[in-house]
């Protein structure tokens, strides 16, 4: 699936291309299933910077893959042809075959459906990043997490739960209550409903150690506390194809400026970063995934739930995240 040029969901184009050849270190995998994230439309509406910066156009989202190993290049003697993987990808994912450094290929646990796989790298990987790469999460304390019943959210409740820190997640609507208590949530603010702040201050009337979202959140921090910060798809309007300039414009002028100085003094911090940018930590990336995965085996944490779409149906899934009103993870089936 190939984007010429930024706009809407008729840029989504399935194209033919010959199949890759793994070079040196290389792992070609015909791919069953691929996931799809937000940040996958903000790439089609040319609104994702490292994918301008790293790729250009014409550009193929995605940013993980599950499959079978077809073949091996040169270097690579531990995998075989036929073997169960997923894959991170830095984009390419949208697509029926795929070369991949064996870096970022891991062995799909026994417990887990391709579907499933394809479903877990993205949002598991930037959740660990920021929760105990960054923030250094520890048990006893208490998280605020934003979009609790999503990918990236539903990672965060989880590890929270994990690693025993006491979670407060926030959904956006009634129907997505039960899965972040399912997922782990100690308790569940329906934004919906409920006025947000004010219940997060009567469960939390001390403040957060930790806290996954934006707005307001600086100061519903207890001290020490950390704001993470790994996304910003409140600036766009739910169910756009694409951008409104104008409320991209107002949401960056009420995005909140930190002055170090008042961090500082408040003992509160500010910390922000994208994936994207950390395939140069391989090494890094790949024990947090092997510690993930050997999580995911001893029954820890869960892959999300899944809702597939067959790959050529690829608009109508990024109309669904677009929507804000899906649960877990997309993915695309190639099968």
């Amino acid at each position: 699936i190939v984007v010429h040029r930024p706009g809407g969901h008729e840029r989504l184009e399935l194209e033919e291309h010959p199949s890759p050849r793994p070079g040196t270190g290389e792992v070609r995998i015909v791919v069953a299933a691929a996931g799809v994230n937000f940040a996958d439309c903000l790439i089609r509406m040319g609104l994702y910077k490292s994918s301008r910066e790293q790729v250009g156009w014409p550009v193929t989202p995605g940013f993980e893959v599950a499959g079978r190993v077809a073949a091996v290049g040169a270097g690579v003697d531990d995998l075989e042809v036929g073997e169960r993987v997923l894959a991170v990808t830095l984009f390419g994912g949208y697509a029926s075959e795929i070369a991949v450094p064996r870096a970022q290929v891991f062995r799909v646990p026994e417990s887990l459906s391709l579907e499933q796989a394809a479903a877990f790298p993205s949002p598991f990987l930037t959740a660990y990043y920021g929760l105990v790469l960054l923030a250094n999460a520890r048990e006893g304390e208490s998280m605020l997490v934003h979009s609790a019943a999503g990918g990236v959210g539903g990672g965060l409740v989880q590890l929270g739960r994990a690693i025993g820190c006491r979670v407060v997640g926030v959904v956006g609507a009634g129907h997505k209550v039960a899965t972040a208590r399912e997922l782990g949530a100690d308790a569940v603010i329906d934004a919906s409903s409920e006025d947000l702040w004010a219940v997060a201050e009567r469960l939390e009337p001390a403040g957060y150690s930790m806290i996954a979202t934006l707005r307001q959140s600086f100061r519903h921090l207890g001290r020490p506390g950390k704001l993470v910060i790994y996304g910003f798809h409140t600036m766009l309007a739910r169910g756009s194809s694409r951008p409104s300039w104008l409320r991209l414009l107002w949401s960056w002028w009420r995005t909140p400026r930190f002055d170090p100085l008042r961090m500082t003094n408040s003992s509160r911090s500010v910390l922000a970063f994208n994936l994207s940018y950390h395939f140069g930590e391989m090494a890094l990336l790949g024990a947090a995934m092997e510690r993930l995965l050997g999580w995911l085996e001893e029954g820890r944490i869960v892959a999300p739930p899944v809702t597939t779409y067959p790959f050529e149906d690829v608009a109508e899934a990024h109309r669904a995240i677009e929507s804000g009103r899906t649960v877990g993870k997309l993915v695309l089936t190639t099968g």
